[in-house]
């Protein structure tokens, strides 16, 4: 109901009760005031958070069930291994074929690998496998000697790059093993595994191989 409303409501009143009817209509009033003006004070204080606080959403993360898809295909391989004989750490060489192909529509991929050196023929066999909720990809490697597959390391990749990790039993201790993929480009790539005592620290490589796609 307005004022103007509720005083007409009132019958006969003496001059004192409306004097003092008035005197509460303006402290009212003033009250009223002094609120909207407040509010009116507060009201551009909350309106001046940034848009990105207001409607924040979570970042996505990116897809990388392609990221192996330059592994495909033959590829002519330079193989370097750190062999660890009686004498000490000695590096051998192998030259041979890499075939690798594509399983499960890309989301796994197999790669055969066969060399031969001055320490021998060298066969092996690595499966990849993507994993669609973590958006990862695991290296799984089994030599032919043993028939078994190994720890695998799981990793991703980001700007082109390629970091998987594992840990590993090495001369009789567990160590932190990483597996790099670099130096990508549609006919050529590296991958070299290093491993590390200190917990990342440090790195010695123990096994680098360059490869370059065969041509039909």
């Amino acid at each position: 109901m307005r004022i103007d409303g509720f005083l007409r409501s009132v019958q006969r009143p003496d001059e004192l009760t409306v004097i003092r009817f008035r005197s509460r209509v303006i402290l009212r009033a003033l009250s009223l005031g002094l609120i909207v003006t407040a509010l009116l004070a507060i009201s551009p204080a909350q309106s001046s958070r940034p848009p990105a606080q207001q409607n924040s959403k979570p970042s996505q993360r990116r897809d990388g069930q392609h990221d192996f898809d330059f592994n495909l295909g033959t590829w002519k391989t330079h193989i370097r291994y750190l062999s660890q004989p009686a004498t000490g750490p000695t590096w051998v060489e192998f030259d041979g074929i890499v075939l690798v192909r594509k399983v499960w529509d890309g989301r796994a991929q197999l790669e055969e690998i066969e060399a031969d050196g001055s320490a021998g023929h060298f066969e092996g066999l690595t499966l990849f496998l993507y994993n669609p909720e973590s958006h990862q990809w695991s290296q799984n490697f089994a030599n032919s000697n043993d028939g078994t597959m190994s720890i695998p390391s799981v990793g991703e990749f980001k700007d082109g790059r390629g970091e998987f990790y594992s840990q590993e039993p090495y001369q009789g201790k567990t160590v932190l093993i990483r597996g790099v993929w670099s130096d990508i480009t549609p006919d050529s790539h590296r991958f070299e595994q290093s491993f590390s005592k200190d917990g990342g620290k440090t790195w010695e490589p123990n096994f680098v191989a360059l490869l370059t796609r065969q041509k039909q």
